[in-house]
């Protein structure tokens, strides 16, 4: 049994284009909503830190997750969010349990 993946993304736009960026993440979501795999995959925006973005993302493995990295629309949106991000990174996690998992 393959264990699931989830990651805990952390976008900092630049100055005053976290809008723009989000909107453009959002964008990904309707990409991967039919994507093999993907169980959730949510933008959040920052209360504290005006330009960064939160993703949260939940996968049914590893071997997914890689997949859509792969899928040609992924590739291109994260082509063209890149002008846009200032520093990327986050944590990938070993989801144990809880609701809605």
């Amino acid at each position: 049994m393959m264990n699931k993946f989830a990651m805990f993304g952390k976008l900092t736009a630049l100055p005053g284009k976290r809008g723009e960026l989000a909107k453009m993440m959002l964008a990904s979501s309707d990409t991967l909503r039919g994507m093999e795999g993907c169980i959730y995959y949510i933008v959040h925006e920052a209360e504290e830190e005006p330009d960064v973005l939160w993703i949260t993302e939940l996968w049914e493995s590893k071997e997914a997750h890689a997949a859509s990295l792969q899928n040609e629309q992924v590739r291109e949106l994260i082509g063209s969010c890149m002008p846009l991000i200032a520093e990327a990174g986050g944590i990938k996690v070993n989801p144990i349990g809880g609701i809605g998992f």
